[in-house]
């Protein structure tokens, strides 16, 4: 039901954008976040937004270099990614939760029931 893409190889200072698209469901309805996966790391979270796309959370290794939002208009969710490192290396993954989430769980992939299968990006 999510499919991401916009993945790819990129220098380190440079852009990618990622999206999400959720083919069947009401969008508008879904919390959204973006988690990520690095080689023998845990999944972590780096970016929510909520059903309006008003409210956004970043985690602090990406504050001021990515902006999570959203177009329920068109079902889908966006990941700019800006001033990349190498540390941003990893399999970026979409997560939508029916409903609100509470502020004490976004950032918990527990919280979320639909998941993408996943976009790689890497930063050298």
């Amino acid at each position: 039901q999510l499919v991401e893409s916009g993945g790819g190889s990129v220098q380190a200072g440079g852009s990618l954008t990622l999206t999400c698209v959720m083919s069947y469901g009401t969008f508008s309805s879904h919390s959204m976040a973006w988690f990520r996966q690095a080689p023998g790391k845990e999944r972590e979270a780096v970016a929510r937004i909520n059903t309006g796309g008003g409210f956004t959370d970043y985690v602090n290794s990406v504050k001021g270099r990515f902006n999570i939002y959203r177009d329920n208009a068109k079902a889908t969710l966006y990941l700019q990614m800006n001033s990349l490192k190498p540390e941003d290396t990893a399999v970026y993954y979409c997560a939508a939760r029916l409903g609100q989430v509470r502020n004490d769980q976004y950032f918990d992939a527990d919280s979320y029931q639909l998941w993408g299968q996943g976009t790689q990006v890497t930063v050298s």
